[in-house]
Formats: structure tokens, C-alpha cells, sequence
């Protein structure tokens, strides 16, 4: 009868045992205790895992959307060189004898840049005299030149190109590395 006391819920079956509903001694609650803070701590993890996997995926669909076409900007990179190559080339005479032609080159050359826009490729046309910019520009030669400053642009052999903001090709320059 002591346990009736100690279990309200407990009732007594015809043949004098007991029937316990409910009752827990000690040991076994501080075991379910354990058991429910380490199902609690294996949820959270499970939780912040699954927020944390969301947040990846998220931000690399939106890297593969903004820079997937990096790749393929790259190749299309000598097809620009080349195009300004061969209108830098042509001379005046030349210049009067294929206006058609050069007319052409020079619309192709525009519907690239268009699409570079299109797609985020921004053209780096770095001009003589600008500040050398290790980040944009990469320095093919450096020359002593008198008059010109310290890492001036002394020459420019092609441009660079970013995709939004990462670096396709670094524009290549010629530097004054001329002490005074």
C-alpha cells in the first residue's frame, strides 16, 4: 500500500498486484531525460544541417547562373582580340577599299561587345598614363623611361575582361618602373 502513495496512478488488479501506469523511478527518468537532450541536440543539428545545405545550394545555383558562361566568355576572349587585331591593321587605302568589309568586321565586333554586356563580360580598356592596378592589369614588361611616374601604363598589348566581378583576363600593359 506504501506504493500507492508514492503512485497515485498505480491501481490494484483483482489478484492483488499491481498495475503501474506511469511510474518512473529516478534512474529511468534521468535515462529519458539523457535520451530526450540527445534527440533534442541530434534534431537542432539535423535542422541547421539541412538550413545550411539550403543556403549552399542556394548560393551555388546563383554562382553557376552569374558565372556557369565563364567558361565559354573565355574562349570567346581571342575572337574579340582577333577582330580589333585586324581593324587596327588595316590602313587608310585599305580602309577605303573594303568599307563594306571593314564595315562588317566592325558591326561583328560591336554585336560581341553587346552580348559581353548582355551576359556581364565588361571590357578593362586600360589607357597610356592610367595607374598600373595589379588587380585588373597584369604588367608584361617594365621599362626606365624618363618622365613618366612609377607604375605608369607606358603601353597597352590587350585588354582584360571581368565576368561581374571576377577576373576573366587581366589586361596587358607595359610599365614605367622609371625611379623619379
Amino acid at each position: 500500500m506504501q506504493d500507492e502513495k508514492l503512485n497515485p496512478e498505480a491501481e490494484i488488479v483483482a489478484d492483488g498486484a499491481e498495475q503501474e501506469f506511469g511510474y518512473i523511478d529516478a534512474a529511468e527518468l534521468d535515462a529519458l531525460k539523457a535520451e530526450r537532450d540527445e534527440m533534442r541536440d541530434k534534431y537542432m543539428r539535423a535542422l541547421a544541417d539541412a538550413e545550411n545545405s539550403r543556403r549552399r545550394a542556394d548560393r551555388d545555383r546563383r554562382e553557376a547562373e552569374q558565372y556557369g558562361g565563364s567558361r565559354l566568355s573565355r574562349d570567346l576572349l581571342p575572337v574579340h582580340d582577333n577582330l580589333k587585331r585586324a581593324l587596327e591593321a588595316l590602313g587608310d587605302e585599305q580602309r577605303a577599299q573594303s568599307a563594306a568589309f571593314v564595315e562588317g568586321v566592325e558591326l561583328t565586333l560591336r554585336e560581341l561587345h553587346s552580348i559581353f554586356t548582355k551576359h556581364g563580360v565588361r571590357v578593362i580598356s586600360p589607357a597610356v598614363g592610367d595607374v598600373f592596378d595589379p588587380q585588373e592589369h597584369e604588367a608584361m614588361f617594365e621599362a626606365p623611361v624618363p618622365g613618366t611616374v612609377k607604375g605608369t601604363i607606358l603601353q597597352v598589348m590587350g585588354d582584360g575582361f571581368m565576368l561581374h566581378d571576377r577576373l576573366l583576363r587581366p589586361a596587358q600593359v607595359g610599365v614605367s618602373s622609371f625611379p623619379g
